[in-house]
Order: C-alpha cells, then structure tokens, then sequence
C-alpha cells in the first residue's frame, strides 16, 4: 500500500524550523523508522544560526544527513566533531548520551545557508541498552553512483554492488538521489520493509502515486524495490528503507523505549544524572 503522507512544519531545538512527515498526530512513526525532520533550508545571517543545545537520546539510533552548512557536534561520552556538507553522523544512542549539535563557529560568525536532515531509526529491544557508538563519514568517503539520468548517493544500504560503509542493526537503506526529467528509476530494498520517499525538490510519482513540494510516499511491507519517476520537474528526494521490528513503540520526547516503565526509567536515568554531562572548558 502507498500513501501521501504532508511534511508538517515545526520548530525544534534553539528555534530552527523542520518539515516533518512523522511523528505526528495522525502518523506516529513507520517502523523502524522513528522521525525525519528537514532541516530548512535557510539562509541564516551573521549571529542568526542556531541548533539543537544539550538534549537526551536513549534506545534508538540518530542519523544527520547535512546537504549544505556546518555542524558541531559533541557528547557526554567525550566525542566531538563536525559534519560539513555531503558528511553523514550516524550515532547509536543506545543506553544513553546527552548530546549537542549546534551550527560551526564559521556559520555562527559568517552566517550561510543551512540544508539537512535528522531521522531517527529505532533499536530492537535487545540492543536499547547497547553501548552508545558513532559511525562519522565525510562526504568524499560516502558512495555516489551516477549516470546521466541520476545521481544517487548511497548514506546505508547497497545499488547494484556499490555498498555504504556504515553498519546498520537491522537492513536499512538511505539514499540521497536526483532525477532528470521523466527519468524512471528503480531501487532494490530488502523484501518486506517499509520504505519512504521524502521530497526535496521538484515531483514525481512512486508507485504510481504522485508527491510534490513537503510530501512523502509512505509505503508499507512493499516488495524487493521502489520505482520513482521523475516529472518534467525533475526531483530531489530521500529514500529510506527498512525492515519493520513490530515491537511495542513507547516515546518521551528522544527516549524511546517499549513500554511507559521503561520510558519512566530512562527519564529517572537521565535527571540522576546517569547519561552523564557534556565535559566543557569554562
């Protein structure tokens, strides 16, 4: 079956404006898959540029896709860094991390135009108590098939024999494409997930169905691919595929857990003190 889902807008973090398909109140998530926020994009003056200060994860996995700007990163696990545009962060919060993203010192200072992603994947529920981990790669280390017609870089997940780097729990593809006008394509994904396939820019049609300007195509226990044709537009799009855990689902802001005592537990964690603090020089 496949729906068209609305990007709803949002305002998330220190004050940046999302488009988000999911959670909302009449679609709470699309197994594995928990929320996509987009990221503008937003052209941010010098001293305008804002993020997302010191906030909780546990029991499921973060990705930041940056398409154009600069992030800074950083934990309460000691990791630090920076995702520039093309660079991917995939972070398995795991037992849990108190985390920080916030627009560079460049685009705090300079200003710029700011593109990205945050989507949320979640975690079976023997590993939500996994050891938190990151896996980092730069734009020129992600895999981009092309041709004339498209452009496709590969965030998880394989096309053709061409293989993301980055390890996913469950088989999950993310891809990043561009289609020239009336271009068809097809993409294989593992039998059995659910796939989405969220507008960046211009329309198509997915299965069939056609989706525009903050649409997503949601579809359900779809079979080995997913056909995207492009309008005389052209489209932009994200494609993301995996197979569904069909487990209880319990949420409290960034704590997902499977049952309301447990969510209640990880927040009694996290006021404790026990994902710990981000380590900063005064």
């Amino acid at each position: 079956m496949t729906r068209i889902v609305p990007a709803q807008r949002f305002v998330e973090g220190g004050g940046f404006v999302v488009h988000r398909p999911f959670p909302v109140e009449a679609l709470s998530y699309v197994d594995p898959f928990l929320l996509i926020d987009e990221m503008g994009p937003v052209k941010y003056a010098p001293g305008e540029a804002i993020g997302a200060p010191d906030h909780p994860h546990r029991g499921f996995e973060t990705v930041t896709y940056i398409i154009d700007g600069e992030m800074e990163h950083e934990d309460s696990h000691g990791h630090r860094g920076a995702i520039r545009s093309g660079d991917v962060q995939w972070m398995t919060a795991g037992a849990g991390v108190i985390h920080s993203e916030m627009p560079s010192a460049t685009m705090q200072q300079n200003g710029g135009l700011m593109h990205g992603f945050q989507i949320w994947v979640n975690l079976p529920k023997a590993l939500k108590m996994t050891q938190p981990r990151y896996q980092e790669y730069t734009s020129a280390q992600l895999p981009i098939v092309q041709d004339e017609d498209r452009w496709i870089r590969i965030i998880a997940g394989t096309v053709g024999d061409v293989r993301s780097p980055i390890e996913t729990t469950v088989p999950t593809t993310m891809l990043h494409f561009k289609l020239r006008p009336h271009t068809t394509t097809s993409f294989a994904i593992e039998p059995g997930s659910n796939a989405i396939v969220h507008t960046i820019g211009g329309a198509a049609t997915v299965e069939g169905k056609a989706i525009g300007s903050h649409q997503d195509a949601v579809l359900e226990n779809t079979a080995a691919s997913v056909s995207v044709t492009a309008t005389d537009q052209g489209f932009d799009g994200l494609l993301l595929a995996g197979l569904p855990l069909r487990e209880p689902v319990a949420r409290y802001g960034p704590l997902v857990m499977n049952s309301i005592d447990e969510v209640q537990a990880a927040f009694a964690d996290f006021r404790a003190g026990k994902f710990g603090e981000i380590a900063r020089e005064n």
